[in-house]
C-alpha cells in the first residue's frame, strides 16, 4: 500500500509540475503559484468546514504553517526554472530534495530492508541520469540550475514537514492550513510587486482565461501532498519519499508529448532505471 500511494503521489506531482511549468510560460510564475494555490485552499477550506475537520487541531499544525511559508518560494523557484529551461531536464534535478525526508526518516529510526535500500539506490541513480548531460550545458542556464536546487530542497523540506504535522491525524486540516499559508505568503509578495509595477489590471484577463488549468494544477498538487503523507505513515518514510520522487518521469513524458521535448539516450536509460528501482521497492 505504501508503494501504491507513493506512486500515486508521484503521478499527481508530475501532472501538477507540468501544468505549473506550462502556465509559467504564459503568466508570471508568482501569479501561477498564488492563483493555483488559492483555488486549492478554497476547496480544502470548504471540505474542512463541511466535515468538521477543525476539531483535529493540535500544536503539530505549526509544522503545517512552516510548510506553508516555505512552499510558495520553492514552487516559485521551480516554476521559474521550468520557464527558463526544458522540463525534461529541470524536473528530474528536483529529486535531489528527497535527501531531506529520507534523512529525517533515518534520523527517526527508519531502517529500510536490504531490498528496499537497493531499490532506493537504483531509483536515485535513475532520476539523476534522467537529468541528462545538459544539466551543465547551455540549455540549462546557471540561473535555472540554482533555482532548481533551491526548489528541490524546499520541496523536500515541505514533504518532511507535512508528514510530521499529520502524524497524529487531521490530514485534511493540515493540508488546508498549509495552503492557506501558501496563499497568504505568496499573495503578500505578489501584491507588493504589483503595487510597485501597477500591473494588476493586466494580470486579471490572463488569470480568468487560465482559471481551469490553474485550478487543476492546484488540486493535483494538494492531492499529491495528501497521498504522500498517507504513504509515509503506512510504511517506511524513506521508501515513500523515494517512490514519490519519481514524478519527473511523468513531467518529462508529458513535455515530450505536448512540447515535443526529446530525451537523450542517457535520459531514457535513467527513466528505465527509475522504473526498475520502483519495481524493486514495490516487490520488497
Amino acid at each position: 500500500m505504501t508503494a501504491l500511494l507513493a506512486l500515486a503521489a508521484s503521478l499527481l506531482w508530475g501532472v501538477a509540475d507540468f501544468g505549473g511549468g506550462a502556465l509559467a510560460r504564459r503568466l508570471p510564475a508568482l501569479t501561477v503559484v498564488v492563483a493555483s494555490q488559492a483555488t486549492a485552499a478554497a476547496v480544502l477550506l470548504a471540505a474542512v468546514l463541511a466535515t468538521g475537520g477543525w476539531t483535529d487541531a493540535t500544536p503539530a499544525l505549526w509544522w503545517a504553517v512552516a510548510a506553508g511559508v516555505i512552499g510558495p518560494f520553492a514552487v516559485l523557484a521551480f516554476y521559474r526554472a521550468l520557464a527558463l529551461g526544458p522540463m525534461g531536464v529541470i524536473s528530474p534535478l528536483t529529486t535531489v530534495g528527497v535527501a531531506v525526508p529520507v534523512g529525517v526518516g533515518l534520523a527517526l529510526g527508519d531502517r529500510p530492508g536490504l531490498g528496499q535500500v537497493a531499490g532506493i539506490a537504483v531509483a536515485v541513480v535513475g532520476v539523476v541520469l534522467a537529468a541528462g548531460p545538459e544539466r551543465g550545458g547551455p540549455r540549462a542556464a546557471r540561473k535555472a540550475l540554482l533555482l532548481t536546487v533551491a526548489a528541490a530542497f524546499g520541496f523536500g523540506t515541505v514533504m518532511a514537514l507535512i508528514a510530521h504535522a499529520s502524524t497524529g491525524g487531521g490530514l485534511l486540516l493540515v493540508l488546508c492550513v498549509q495552503r492557506v499559508c501558501n496563499v497568504a505568503v505568496g499573495g503578500a509578495v505578489l501584491l507588493a510587486g504589483l503595487r510597485r509595477s501597477g500591473g494588476t489590471a493586466e494580470l486579471l484577463p490572463g488569470i480568468r482565461a487560465q482559471l481551469p488549468a490553474l485550478t487543476a494544477t492546484g488540486l493535483a498538487d494538494v492531492a499529491a501532498n495528501g497521498v504522500y503523507a498517507m504513504a509515509s505513515h503506512r510504511g517506511s518514510a524513506a521508501v515513500a519519499a523515494v517512490l514519490s520522487s519519481l514524478y519527473p518521469v511523468v513531467t518529462a513524458l508529458m513535455a515530450r508529448g505536448v512540447f515535443k521535448e526529446r530525451l537523450r539516450p542517457v535520459q531514457t536509460v535513467g527513466a528505465g532505471l527509475a522504473v526498475a528501482g520502483t519495481l524493486l521497492l514495490a516487490a520488497t
